[in-house]
Formats: C-alpha cells, structure tokens, sequence
C-alpha cells in the first residue's frame, strides 16, 4: 500500500500565482516519489488552473449532498470530477463546526462514492479525557458516517484522524505516535462491524493536526499512520517538500 500525504489549503492561497507555485514545489519532489502518492485541495476556484499527474492527484475541501438543482453556492461532485478531483474531504472539523451533521456527512460520503470520488473521512475528538469517553463520541462518529451504506464501498473509504484539540496554528501540540496507533486500532475495531475485519485492516487511516516536518516520521514509523493530512504546513513550500519526502524515505 502507498503512502498518501494530502495537502488541505483552506481558504489559501489568495491567487492563482502562488496557487501554481506551491504546485510547482510539489512536482520537484513527486515526480521521484517511490512509496508514496500526494493529493492538493485546493479552494474550488484554482481546480482548473491545476493539472493532476501520475504522482499528484487533485482533492475537493467538500461537496454537495446534491447532484445538480437550486442550490446555490454549492458544487455537486459531477462538477468536482468534471474538474480532475479523484478526492473528496468529508466531514472536516470546519465544516462540522459550522452545523454539518453526522446525517449530512453521511449523505456526502454516498454523493462521492456513488460518483467514483475517493472519500477522505475527517473524524476526531474535541478533547481527551484520561477516561476514555471520548471514545463514544468518535465511535458514533463512525457509525453513523457509514449508516447504511453498502459493503464494498469500504473500498474508497480513507479515514483521516484528526484530533480537534491538535489542529490549526493556535494548537499546543500534535497527537503523539502512540496516541494516533491506539486511536487507529480503535477506528479499524469499530469499521470492522460494518466492512468486516480484513477490509477494516485495509482502510488507510492517515494522521492530522499539527503535523511538521519534525513529528512527520515518527507519525509514519512509530505510529504506522498510512500518511498524514497536512493543513498550513502543506502552504510553505519548503517545509510540504520536506513532509513528502521524509514520509516517502520512512
């Protein structure tokens, strides 16, 4: 299995200059990329502007729960496709944040699978308690992301951790190695209910949330994550490079 490191920009760059520029970074590293794929999610703005190759895929942030209708200021994930995304963000912290439920994540995760897009599955929790009851809110959130939908699309389904308390620049501190790899056992037990065991081991499970170049490896080697979602680092050019290859070299 590759290892994928996904770059989430958020609402950056400001233009499509620095949009191909950072793209441009990534293509100096990608193109000798052994073990290792990378997707961009760029803001829906730049996804024409940016041309996916062999090593570097294209992401959406979101989509819609529909696929066309009056719906404004929405995208389907036709549209997506349309413009070279084989990935789809779901269910980020932001977007959940801003009323997204658990229903409508659900809705999106069967849009992008029924439409042939990869399904990138943000779950994680507010705060960790030494008790362990946060376990419930992450497995509900699981649950019901996955209600009802059919077995095989286990396939195309990616789950990205990403402990809210971690994420964004205001954060104190990553989630260590360990903490990600008891994390990821549990994700994989409460998946197995629904896809079965052998596929449950197979779901790639990335790690997010302050993740840099320094806690990059240790992510990769001591807490066996399947890649990483990398948010404001994937902007500085410098420091994206350094993440791609030291998660390739790992």
């Amino acid at each position: 299995m590759h290892r994928l490191i996904v770059a989430n920009w958020k609402m950056n760059p400001d233009t499509p200059s620095e949009a191909r520029a950072l793209v441009t970074a990534t293509k100096l590293v990608a193109g000798n990329l052994r073990h290792t794929n990378v997707v961009i999610c760029p803001p829906a703005v730049f996804l024409a502007l940016l041309k996916p190759t062999r090593k570097i895929a294209l992401g959406a942030q979101d989509i819609s729960t529909e696929l066309r209708g009056a719906y404004t200021g929405s995208i389907s994930a036709p549209m997506m496709k349309y413009s070279g995304v084989t990935y789809a963000i779901i269910g980020h912290s932001e977007r959940r944040a801003l009323g997204e439920t658990d229903e409508i994540i659900n809705q999106k995760i069967k849009i992008a699978l029924s439409q042939g897009l990869r399904v990138i599955l943000c779950v994680g929790e507010r705060a960790r308690d030494e008790h362990g009851h946060y376990l419930k809110h992450l497995r509900e959130q699981l649950e019901k992301a996955v209600y009802r939908l059919p077995r095989p699309m286990a396939k195309g389904l990616i789950i990205a951790y990403e402990p809210i308390w971690a994420i964004g620049v205001d954060a104190k501190q990553a989630d260590t190695p360990a903490g990600f790899l008891e994390q990821s056992i549990f994700i994989r037990k409460v998946l197995s209910h629904w896809c079965g065991r052998t596929m449950a081991l197979e779901l790639p499970i990335l790690y997010g949330g302050s993740v840099n170049p320094k806690n990059a490896v240790s992510f990769i080697k001591e807490g066996e994550a399947n890649g990483l979602l990398v948010g404001h680092e994937s902007l500085r050019a410098d420091h994206w490079r350094e993440i791609i290859k030291i998660v390739d070299h790992a």
